[in-house]
């Protein structure tokens, strides 16, 4: 066996050679960028921040009923969103088709709303809360900050800076004049040392959903082979008395690595498992079928007309859905969502409807949560409170997440989502345990985690180089 041992060890010690050398950049921008992600986030836009920027419900210009604007658009179906709201002066009724294509009709004339041209974008951006000096940035199809799918249906888009302090840029719809996203001068910033790299979110390539996924994951791949065959190597040359038998760069690299390898291996596997390989890890909501299923009807209808209308002066957006075939009005405004216009959906009418989530399969559990838990959570702020969680009995143990004021579904979970909760959240960013109740804590540990990660991954690169410039010399 000693023959064999030995060259097992020659093998390991080639392999993390070149693996290192291929992905060693990788590693060390990763972990620098993820240093940066602790404190500035991917531009995105809150709830908070899109209710915000909605003005109050003018509900005496509204002229046409929800089931009326559905008519008006053709709907052969009850639409996966309708929502009345103001552009600008012009109450308008949004419609999501189940296939992502997005209507809007003036609820004052019926007619399909125009396409937001440069002077109806600064004259929404003006009624903006932090709007003080707003110019046009032009027309902008995808760019750095929209470049994944989900922004396809609002697509294309005119971006307007608000001059204010911060910098923000509004990315407002061309085709319903909703505000799909704001960014600010630091976030623009920041994220070009940060999400940019870490992600690999350069736009050409993350346009093109499945290449880049192939990349991350081929990318991350190697450098976990690199960093799992380097800290197996590490170990067997500590030495008794003298810990290592190695000087300079090799030695730090060597005792960096000993110490912190575990922690670049875990970094490494759960951010490759994050993109999730071979799909092992189940959607994190319901299909369209499933929510279909929970409306409980199909037909465009909906019985509430015009005259049952009801918004405050605060009110800034009507929703109007169906739950186990009963119809729902749900107003919106600065502070949240509560049902309007008749009586809300009961605890047993949103567990009847409920049944249609799962076909086939029981509800064997009913939980009310009042504060968060393992599951229920929000990393970068307070998640909705109180919600109802229902477990069914299907093979997967599918779990459900819903509002009880509205009925609102907002999550889905399976047996392999949640495992994905903790080989992500769990190991790449330690939310564990107290851990997960201590955001200052665990954000310390992870950036010195990350710094000990930096110092075996540069030293790493730093030899590397110099192996090859010996080797090509």
């Amino acid at each position: 066996m000693r023959p064999v041992w030995k060259r097992l060890k020659r093998w390991l010690h080639f392999g993390h050679r070149w693996l290192g050398i291929a992905a060693g950049l990788f590693c060390v921008v990763w972990l620098a960028s993820g240093l940066v992600m602790l404190a500035c986030g991917f531009p995105t836009l809150t709830e908070a921040e899109r209710r915000a920027a909605l003005a109050p419900l003018a509900l005496d210009a509204v002229r046409l009923g929800p089931e009326e604007a559905l008519a008006r658009a053709g709907a052969d179906a009850f639409p996966a969103g309708l929502t009345l709201s103001m552009r600008g002066a012009e109450p308008v009724y949004r419609i999501v088709g189940w296939d992502g294509r997005l209507q809007a009709l003036s609820a004052a004339s019926g007619a399909p709303v125009a396409p937001l041209g440069p002077a109806d974008a600064l004259a929404l951006a003006r009624r903006h809360p932090a709007a003080r000096a707003a110019t046009d940035r032009g027309a902008v199809t995808r760019d750095q900050w929209t470049v994944t799918a989900r922004y396809d249906p609002v697509r294309p888009f005119r971006v307007v800076a608000l001059g204010d302090p911060a910098g923000t840029e509004l990315y407002l719809s061309v085709a319903t004049g909703e505000v799909a996203l704001d960014t600010t001068r630091a976030e623009r910033t920041w994220n070009w040392l940060g999400s940019v790299p870490h992600w690999i979110y350069l736009t050409p390539l993350r346009a093109r959903a499945a290449l880049w996924r192939d990349v991350v994951l081929w990318a991350s791949g190697i450098a976990l082979a690199a960093a799992a065959s380097g800290y197996a190597l590490g170990l067997l040359r500590l030495r008794r008395g003298r810990l290592t038998p190695y000087r300079a760069w090799t030695a730090w690299h060597h005792l960096a690595g000993v110490t912190g390898g575990a922690v670049v291996v875990t970094f490494l596997l759960s951010g490759w498992l994050s993109v999730n390989p071979n799909r092992w890890f189940g959607p994190r909501s319901p299909d369209a079928a499933a929510r279909a299923r929970y409306a409980g009807q199909a037909a465009p209808r909906f019985p509430v007309g015009r005259e049952g209308l009801a918004a405050g002066p605060e009110t800034v957006e009507l929703r109007f859905s169906w739950i186990g075939g009963a119809p729902l009005v749900v107003a919106v405004d600065r502070s949240g969502a509560r049902p309007c216009c008749g009586t809300g959906p009961t605890p047993a009418a949103i567990l009847a409807a409920a049944a249609g989530l799962v076909p086939g399969a029981d509800l064997v559990a009913t939980e009310r949560l009042a504060a968060p838990d393992a599951y229920w959570y929000d990393r970068h702020g307070a998640p909705r409170l109180p919600v109802l969680r229902l477990a069914f009995g299907d093979p997967a143990a599918t779990w459900f997440h819903l509002d009880p004021l509205t009925g609102e579904v907002l999550d889905r979970s399976d047996r392999s989502t949640r495992a994905q909760r903790w080989l992500f959240d769990g190991l790449h960013t330690l939310d564990v345990g107290p851990l997960g109740r201590r955001p200052g804590a665990r954000i310390a540990l992870v950036g010195a985690a990350s710094a000990l990660g930096l110092v075996v991954a540069v030293s790493g690169v730093v030899l590397g180089w110099r192996r090859l410039r010996r080797r090509f010399a």
